[in-house]
């Protein structure tokens, strides 16, 4: 498969930038889109447009990486990169349902910069820096307003709290993005929890192979490889965040034999149709990513716009389960207010079930029957004049195994 090469000399702002600087993750870090003047170098902006983001800016910070801006269409105000990256006055509707800290990630801290809500495994955030700000960031209450990494005795604090948890054998370091640290301040900490004997999985969520690929050199993927089993969670949303650059940035990681995930969010205009998102876990798959989750969008404040209902999000792994290979569906999740942790939610393939045999559908619509053990035995029903034997019953007393639909292409496959 062919990945489009983002073309970052057609962007005015970009035109006179070298090669050298352009592939530099420090310089990208350092060109950070943060204004309006700047911001209209890359798109068209009218003057309602350029009002409204004076007012969202006056709340929200933005920032934008040049490699990610130099993907966003100048003129299509709905193109899905645009609506990641650049803040719209919906921002600042406040729903009655928005919450500062929905996931008690702050509640559920038994020290600074760190989350323990699972049994086995914790959440440690290194850093409140990104390479830019998400419009719909769930933790936009700290990103973003204090670029700081997390200071030497939070850290020291944080490590010495799993230190002595050892119920804990799994760490998930994020952010902020933990990838927009030098490489040896983040060898040092996972240097640090490797020497943990009781933590066997660390974990590493980052966006910056989406929207700074550059960052992810040789040099990070031969240090990351050090201390395996690791894994990495990146954050693509659409198809067209796919570029040459971010598969080059994955191919580096998954050649280091760090296996990949991807965590995407359900948002309202990006990706919330069957076609967007079946499009993306292919392009994911070939890129060596597995598609991991489907998150419903938080209820943090001022992504509102985004939340679509949680219908659509099932109507989607509706249309990938059994329709592409079961690699590439991901599992639809709601990270459950208040700390509730992530809560799967599927299409039901269940319809009936009786002690004896579990009644199930597929994706053609086709309903079958699965015989269960039998431990435990019940008088048969020997009155056979008021047994059913159409439809799901039929399937539950053994008159049928299987109900298809008339008209099942499979069927008609090879004829």
């Amino acid at each position: 498969m062919q990945y489009p090469t983002v073309d970052y000399k057609k962007v005015p702002l970009f035109a006179k930038v070298s090669q050298s600087d352009w592939n530099d993750w420090r310089w990208q870090l350092s060109h950070v889109i943060k204004d309006i003047p700047t911001l209209e170098r890359v798109i068209s902006l009218d003057a309602s447009e350029k009002n409204d983001l004076k007012r969202c800016l006056a709340k929200f910070r933005m920032a934008i990486t040049p490699y990610y801006a130099a993907l966003m269409d100048a003129r299509d105000r709905q193109c899905p990169v645009r609506l990641q990256a650049v803040p719209s006055i919906e921002e600042l509707r406040n729903d009655p349902d928005d919450l500062d800290d929905p996931l008690h990630e702050d509640v559920d801290s038994p020290v600074p910069g760190l989350t323990h809500r699972y049994p086995d495994r914790v959440l440690l955030l290194v850093t409140n820096i990104c390479s830019m700000n998400c419009r719909h960031c769930t933790r936009r209450r700290m990103v973003g307003f204090e670029d700081t990494p997390l200071s030497k005795a939070c850290l020291d604090k944080a490590v010495k709290y799993i230190s002595g948890n050892k119920a804990v054998r799994d760490v998930l370091i994020s952010g902020g993005d933990p990838l927009t640290l030098s490489d040896d301040h983040l060898e040092s900490i996972l240097q640090r929890l490797r020497a943990i004997k009781h933590v066997e999985i660390i974990r590493i969520g980052t966006r910056v192979p989406v929207v700074m690929p550059m960052r992810v050199t040789e040099k990070l993927a031969a240090m990351l490889r050090k201390y395996h089993p690791l894994y990495i969670n990146t954050h693509f949303n659409h198809s067209k965040e796919m570029t040459a650059e971010a598969r080059l940035a994955c191919a580096r990681l998954a050649d280091a034999g760090i296996p990949l995930g991807n965590q995407s969010v359900l948002l309202r205009g990006v990706n919330d149709s069957q076609s967007t998102m079946k499009k993306l876990v292919h392009n994911l798959l070939m890129a060596r990513v597995k598609p991991y989750y489907i998150y419903q969008c938080d209820l943090s404040k001022g992504i509102s716009h985004f939340r679509t209902s949680v219908s659509k999000g099932i109507e989607i792994v509706e249309s990938l389960r059994g329709h592409t290979t079961g690699m590439a569906v991901p599992t639809y999740v709601v990270d459950a207010p208040g700390g509730g942790g992530k809560i799967p939610v599927m299409p039901s393939y269940m319809i009936s079930q009786s002690d004896k045999k579990i009644v199930l559908r597929n994706y053609e619509g086709g309903i079958t029957s699965y015989s269960l053990p039998q431990v435990v035995s019940r008088p048969s029903n020997s009155d056979t004049e008021y047994a059913s034997h159409e439809g799901i019953a039929a399937l539950l007393n053994g008159d049928k195994r299987t109900l298809e639909p008339a008209d099942l292409k499979r069927r008609k496959r090879g004829h």
